[in-house]
């Protein structure tokens, strides 16, 4: 008798095959690109983070490779990031290297857990302003990082970059056959080699591995203190990396105009950073430039980041000679081609038009993520002012009206939302000194979100109590009287 639960349903299995075979040859073209991309951002990474470049190779290659399987967002491309080296510092400087694969394996444990814990589900909560300031900087970021190139640099530098450029933007007009990015790189390397340029090569950036790395566990005591060193900075990193990879996973869905299961993504980035871990390499996340590379090139699959991967393995391993030949005027130029097509041009366009608010969080968010290099400090302080400013935006719609009866009777309509934001002007539009007999607040039109909500209530009945009035509460829906009922049991007099 089959166990239907142990084997996946067909159609989910067509699914992932799918994912694999549907654009080969495209796949295949674009990811070496990305390989030949990925070569100089790892060793920049690994010099950030105060380690030997091949941790930064290391973590590139397998983390690509494993995550091409395990992964939510087909296409997406994770390696060793700027933003993660940034974290682990003053963990190296401190402690050393092996305590930096310990916090890399504690990091993938945590990223697995959040994604089994669907963190995911809150990424809803990034508003698109956000989203925009994000891509934003991330585009200035990559044109910033390309500059250090250029010192010291001759005219033969900057003719090469004019060269790459060109075929760049040129040969698409006329040949779609391969990436014009990648006949660049060819091109100018030939050049290069022939013409024998005095220009910087990826041998310049540092010494490449000439070996696979070997499995084995961190060299770290298994005691509580090692856990209390390396805990703050997995954490950290599980966030940063999270918080990357699912907005980057986001921008890809909207280029490539598909879906992708998020909380998928965060277990492949957990399982992917565990493996690194083990052959020693650093802790990585999605990077939004090589994943435009790969999706501005033709990629859409799997196999695209797979290729991504094992190329890069091969051009370390077996072609490392042809390698270190490579010019960095040509890698400079692709990264600005990617800077260039990562900036929304667009958001420009729509600065008048759109609600001055919504500027201010996506200026804030470019901001903060150019002067800190850190994408996440852009998007946390983006977040947090589109919260404030839609809470102040919403507390201008609660209101309070009155009516007065005959009787002697003023009866106050609330309507909107009241909330800590909102209850300083609810609690000053009532008029304490009308000679009326009796006090009626009609709450059909509003909702109690919070205790300051009831708090500011209480005090309005408490006021009126003061002077004899009674008050009575209507209109009041049940969630909202269930809230007043549990915080005010025992409180103020006043009936509802």
């Amino acid at each position: 008798m089959s166990i239907p639960a142990l084997s996946p349903p067909r159609s989910a299995f067509q699914a992932y095959v799918a994912e694999w075979l549907r654009n080969p040859r495209g796949d295949v073209l674009s990811g070496i690109l990305v390989a030949l991309a990925l070569i100089p951002e790892a060793i920049a990474f690994s010099i950030i983070a105060g380690v030997d470049p091949q941790v930064g190779l290391y973590a590139s290659f397998i983390i690509a490779i494993v995550i091409a399987f395990v992964g939510g967002r087909p296409a997406m491309i994770s390696a060793a990031t700027g933003a993660m080296a940034l974290v682990m510092t003053g963990l190296v400087r401190d402690h050393g290297l092996q305590y930096l694969f310990a916090a890399t394996i504690l990091t993938g444990v945590l990223q697995l857990a959040f994604g089994w814990a669907g963190l995911a589900r809150y990424l809803k909560f990034v508003p698109r302003p956000v989203m925009t300031g994000f891509v934003n900087a991330l585009a200035i970021l990559i044109f910033l990082a390309q500059l250090p190139q250029f010192a010291g640099e001759g005219w033969q530098m900057y003719a090469l970059l004019a060269l790459a450029l060109a075929i760049i933007y040129l040969l698409p007009r006329v040949f779609r056959a391969v990436p014009s990015p990648l006949v660049a790189i060819v091109v100018v390397s030939l050049i290069a080699y022939f013409a024998h340029a005095d220009v910087r090569t990826v041998g310049d950036m540092g010494r490449l591995p000439t070996a696979l790395p070997l499995l084995s566990l961190p060299q770290v005591p298994l005691t509580l203190e090692t856990l209390g060193i390396v805990f703050p900075v997995a954490l950290t990193l599980s966030l940063v990396g999270l918080l990357e990879s699912l907005l980057t996973a986001q921008l890809v869905d909207e280029r490539t105009d598909t879906t992708s299961d998020k909380n998928t993504e965060s277990r492949g980035q957990g399982i992917a950073n565990v493996i690194t871990g083990l052959f020693g390499g650093m802790a990585g996340c999605a990077m939004i430039g090589q994943s435009m590379i790969n999706v501005g090139s033709g990629g859409r699959g799997r196999l695209s980041t797979f290729v991504a991967g094992v190329f890069l393995l091969l051009l370390i391993l077996v072609m490392q000679p042809l390698l270190v030949q490579i010019p960095m005027a040509a890698l400079v130029a692709v990264m600005i081609m990617v800077s260039i097509g990562t900036f929304d041009w667009g958001s420009l366009r729509t600065l008048a038009r759109y609600p001055r608010g919504e500027t201010l969080v996506m200026l804030s968010t470019v901001a903060v993520t150019v002067a800190t290099h850190d994408l996440s400090k852009g998007v946390l302080v983006g977040v947090v002012l589109s919260a404030l400013l839609f809470a102040r935006q919403v507390s201008r719609l609660s209101r309070v009206s009155h009516e007065d009866a005959p009787d002697g009777t003023r009866t106050y309509h609330v309507s909107g939302q009241l909330f800590f934001v909102s209850t300083h002007d609810f609690v000053h539009g009532f008029d304490l000194d009308r000679p009326v007999t009796r006090v009626v607040i009609d709450l059909t039109g509003a909702h109690l979100w919070d205790g300051s909500a009831v708090a500011a209530l209480d005090k309005v009945r408490s006021r009126f109590a003061a002077r004899g009035l009674p008050v009575e509460l209507v209109g009041l829906n049940a969630a909202s009287e269930t809230l007043l009922d549990r915080l005010t049991a025992g409180g103020p007099a006043g009936g509802h």
